[in-house]
């Protein structure tokens, strides 16, 4: 008898979300991304995070910069979570519901990396972990800090429509969207 354990066999993306809370998900070919400077055209005249953060612009680098660096994966997991508020115009209790999500990204990425996956992540909205980001200094947690999609120019509402995949907003419910690029 052996002491090594069996390899863990391959799981399916099915098999890995179901594990998780997501509400609904997509696999795209990372050619069908869609990118584009009006979206961050956006980010630098609406954003209040813009230059401030290492997930936002111009800390991720150009749109080119970024598709470049999708390009190097095969595939884009698109998935989203729910959170539940009481009211979903009180902006600090949106924003309250995102380490839920942040987290089920983060296990989303270890589980397909224990599977031998090469993985990017992108989250809704700025990184939070520090109160204070450190850019324009090196970032404190660059293992850690999700970037956000649209920082990418990539527009999420758009990706939702491809994918078939709702984007529910109401009163008592957000939507977080996630995208893991990935390579086996």
């Amino acid at each position: 008898m052996s002491g090594t354990a069996a390899p863990q066999p391959e799981l399916s993306i099915d098999d890995i979300i179901c594990q998780y809370p997501v509400c609904q998900y997509a696999v795209l070919d990372v050619t069908e991304i869609p990118f584009s400077e009006k979206v961050r055209h956006i980010c630098r005249t609406e954003c209040g995070r813009y230059g401030k953060s290492w997930s936002c612009p111009p800390g991720v680098g150009e749109v080119e910069e970024c598709h470049k660096r999708c390009l190097q994966y095969e595939k884009t997991l698109v998935f989203t979570t729910l959170a539940e508020v009481s009211d979903a115009s009180i902006l600090s209790e949106t924003l309250a519901t995102r380490a839920g999500h942040e987290e089920v990204t983060r296990a989303l990425v270890r589980e397909l990396k224990e599977r031998g996956a090469d993985c990017l992540p992108l989250s809704s909205e700025s990184c939070q972990i520090c109160e204070k980001c450190a850019y324009p200094q090196p970032c404190r947690h660059p293992g850690y800090a999700i970037p956000c999609i649209e920082s990418y120019g990539i527009l999420v509402t758009e990706i939702a429509e491809k994918c078939g995949i709702d984007f529910l907003y109401d009163t008592h419910t957000v939507t977080w969207f996630g995208l893991i690029f990935f390579r086996c």
